[in-house]
C-alpha cells in the first residue's frame, strides 16, 4: 500500500503483474471532459506504430495487453481507467506512458486531478499523484518503465497546451487533421500490367485492344485467347473512362477470363463486394497509391464476373463504414474520393469534418484498430437483406494486425450456409490470426474462405495475381450447390 502521494518526479517499483491506472477528478459546473490513454513505447521513446495508441476510439491493444477500460461516477468523483499487463506487453515495449486530455477546456478547469495505481489483482493502492494544472489541455500524468528487468512507476506531470495531438505528435504517433490529398484520377499502371503506349491508336472497341509488348514481371506470350462468350464483356459506363485505364482494363478482363476458364468457370456469374482495410498500419499503402492500384485491378474482376459491372465496397478499421458502389465508368472519380488514406480520430467527431465531397466518408469516424468481425457481420447482413440469383465474392484486403480471432471465427462459421465465398488477401504485413488458418479449421460444411498473402501486390504480375485470387472460388460453388446452400 502507498504511504502517501508521490511528489513529481519520485518512483517507486511495482511487482504487481498488472495494473490499473485511475485517472480521477471531482464533478463541476464548466469542467470539460477528461479522457485517459497510454502510449506503449520502445526504448527510443517512440511508437512502434499507430497501434501503440490506446484511447477511447481504439480501447484495446493488439496485444490485449493495454485496454481502456471507460468512465465511472460515483460519489462526486469521475474516474478514467487504463488497465495494463505488464507482462504481456511483450519484447520492445519499454515503457508506457500514462496520458490524460481535456475536451472543452483546460486541466485548470478540472478540480481534485489525480492519478492512482491500483493493483488489478487485489485493488491496492500502490501510488497516488495529486496533480496541479493551468491551461494544459493534456498531461502526462506518469509513466511505468522497465529498468535492470524490473517495472517502476514515475510521478511526471508535464502539461501540454497543444492538447492530446500535440502529445500524442511528440512521440510518434501520425495525426492528419488537414483534408487527405487526392488519389490520382488514374493511378499508373503496375508492373505486373502492362499498358500500352498512350501515343498507339486508340482501339475501335475496349473489348479488343491491339497486344501490348511484356514489361518486366510479366509473361511474353501471344494476344490472350478470347473467352468463351466471344471475349471479355463489355460493361455500360466503360467507353467512358480515359484511354490508359481502358486499355488496363481490357487486358485485365481477358486475363479474368482465361482464369476462370483455367478453373472450368468460365459460365459463372457473381456478385462481388471489396472490402478495404483502412487501420492506422495501411496509412503507407495507401498514400503510396497501392490501394487504388488494387481497387482498380479488382473492377477487372466485377467487369467479367457481374453483369452491371459494379462493385458494392466497404471500408474498416474499428468501426466499419459503407462505401458507394463502384460503378465501372466511374472508377477515376471514386478512385479520388473514396480512396483515401485514413485520419487518426484523436477527437470524437462530433461536426462533420469541413471539405467533404459528396458520399465521402469522414475517415475520423472509421478510426485505426483493426475490428475486422464489424465488417464481415455488416457485409453478412447486407447479403441477407439483398438477395441475388447469384453468388457473393467478397475481395478482402489488409494488411494483417488480426486480433479478434475468436469473434471473426465465429462470424465465418455461421456464413458457412450463406452463398458467400470470402476471399482474404494479406497485404504483405503479419500477424493474420485465424484467416490464416481457415483451410485447416474442421466442421464446416464446405470451405468457404480463401487466404494468400503477398509482400509486394503491385508486384505481383496480373496472371498470378487472379490465379490466385479465383482459384478457391469455382471450387467452392461446386461444393455449395452439391450442400444445397446455393
Amino acid at each position: 500500500m502507498a504511504t502517501g502521494p508521490l511528489a513529481k518526479g519520485a518512483n517507486l517499483p511495482v511487482d504487481a503483474p498488472a495494473v490499473r491506472a485511475e485517472l480521477s477528478w471531482s464533478e463541476g459546473a464548466g469542467v470539460p471532459d477528461v479522457d485517459a490513454s497510454a502510449l506503449l513505447l520502445t526504448a527510443a521513446g517512440r511508437v512502434r506504430d499507430d497501434g501503440d495508441f490506446v484511447f477511447y476510439n481504439q480501447p484495446q491493444h493488439t496485444s490485449q495487453a493495454v485496454t481502456h477500460l471507460g468512465k465511472q461516477q460515483a460519489g462526486g468523483r469521475y474516474t478514467d481507467s487504463v488497465e495494463v499487463l505488464l507482462t504481456s506487453l511483450g519484447p520492445g515495449i519499454e515503457r508506457v506512458v500514462l496520458c490524460a486530455s481535456a475536451d472543452g477546456g483546460t486541466f485548470g478547469q478540472v478540480p481534485g486531478l489525480s492519478l492512482r495505481l491500483l493493483d488489478a489483482g487485489t485493488g491496492a493502492e500502490l501510488a497516488r499523484f495529486d496533480m496541479e494544472a493551468t491551461t494544459e489541455t493534456a498531461f502526462v500524468g506518469g509513466e511505468l518503465y522497465l529498468r535492470s528487468d524490473r517495472w517502476k512507476f514515475r510521478a511526471v506531470g508535464q502539461g501540454y497546451a497543444s492538447g492530446l495531438a500535440g502529445l500524442a505528435t511528440d512521440f510518434g504517433i501520425t495525426v492528419d487533421d488537414s483534408p487527405p490529398p487526392p488519389s490520382p484520377t488514374a493511378p499508373p499502371a503496375p508492373p505486373a500490367s502492362p499498358a500500352p503506349s498512350p501515343a498507339a491508336p486508340q482501339p475501335a472497341a475496349p473489348a479488343a485492344p491491339p497486344p501490348a509488348p511484356a514489361a518486366p514481371g510479366t509473361s511474353p506470350a501471344p494476344a490472350p485467347a478470347p473467352a468463351a462468350s466471344g471475349g471479355p464483356r463489355l460493361v455500360k459506363g466503360e467507353e467512358h473512362l480515359p484511354v490508359d485505364m481502358r486499355k488496363r482494363l481490357s487486358l485485365r478482363k481477358e486475363q479474368v477470363a482465361i482464369t476462370l476458364r483455367k478453373h472450368g468457370a468460365a459460365d459463372i456469374s457473381a456478385r462481388v463486394i471489396i472490402v478495404l482495410d483502412a487501420s492506422g498500419s495501411m496509412t503507407r499503402l495507401y498514400a503510396q497509391g497501392v490501394v487504388a492500384d488494387v481497387v482498380e485491378r479488382m473492377a477487372a474482376v466485377a467487369a467479367e464476373l457481374d453483369d452491371d459491372g459494379a462493385m458494392q465496397a466497404w471500408t474498416f478499421a474499428s468501426h466499419p463504414a459503407r462505401l458507394p458502389d463502384l460503378l465501372l465508368g466511374d472508377l477515376p472519380e471514386w478512385l479520388r474520393l473514396h480512396v483515401r488514406v485514413g485520419q487518426l480520430a484523436l477527437f470524437r467527431p462530433r461536426k462533420k469534418r469541413k471539405g467533404l465531397e459528396n458520399g465521402q466518408i469522414d475517415m475520423r469516424t472509421v478510426g485505426i484498430q483493426n475490428e475486422e468481425q464489424k465488417v464481415i457481420a455488416e457485409v453478412r447482413a447486407y447479403v441477407r437483406e439483398n438477395p441475388a440469383p447469384d453468388p457473393t465474392l467478397v475481395l478482402f484486403f489488409s494488411d494483417g494486425g488480426v486480433y479478434r480471432n475468436a469473434e471473426i471465427e465465429r462470424e465465418l462459421r455461421e456464413a458457412v450456409e450463406e452463398p458467400i465465398f470470402w476471399q482474404f488477401v494479406g497485404l504483405g504485413a503479419s500477424d493474420y490470426g485465424v484467416l490464416e488458418r481457415f483451410d485447416s479449421l474442421v466442421g464446416r460444411r464446405v470451405d468457404n474462405v480463401g487466404f494468400f498473402a503477398v509482400d509486394d501486390i503491385s508486384g505481383l504480375p496480373d496472371p498470378q495475381l487472379y490465379d490466385r485470387l479465383l482459384s478457391q472460388f469455382p471450387g467452392w460453388i461446386t461444393a455449395a450447390r452439391r450442400a444445397r446452400i446455393l
